[in-house]
């Protein structure tokens, strides 16, 4: 996509560079050169499109980041876990601070988790999951910039 823009803006550039044609422009000049230019920057744009088509447009697990009553203990945010009380902020800080896990019971073993964060845990346990960590999600587990 890059690629395309600046593409776009370098071909938009060349339209106002001076060339070295002779100084004298007729009017059929003018008209031919502005359809070369129109129809080659067509041309660069139909062949740019198939590129923007292989981006990943969306997250397949994306109703697990705090969309749904399952969380993913390896992707969502901290702030996912207000839907479950008890779980916010102690036990669910400590959670998204020790990831990730290869399976919902890794998470009894994070250090300094109490007795009563262990309790929540194990009371809302059907409701976690652990999916493979995703970089754009994994950046943003204890701190995402929402503030109130």
């Amino acid at each position: 996509m890059k690629l395309a823009v600046i593409a776009a803006l370098v071909s938009s550039a060349a339209a106002f560079a001076p060339n070295a044609q002779p100084a004298a422009q007729t009017a059929l000049n003018a008209e031919t050169d502005r359809r070369a230019f129109l129809g080659a920057a067509a041309a660069f744009g139909a062949a740019a499109l198939p590129l923007a088509a292989n981006a990943v447009v969306d997250y397949e697990n994306v109703a697990y980041l705090g969309g749904s009553q399952i969380i993913d203990v390896n992707n969502a945010n901290v702030r996912a876990y207000l839907r479950l009380p008890g779980m916010y902020p102690s036990a669910a800080g400590k959670i998204v601070s020790h990831g990730p896990y290869k399976s919902v019971a890794d998470i009894y073993s994070i250090p300094g988790l109490s007795q009563a964060e262990k309790d929540v845990i194990k009371k809302y346990e059907s409701r976690l999951v652990t999916k493979a960590p995703a970089a754009e999600y994994v950046i943003d587990r204890i701190n995402n910039g929402l503030y109130r």
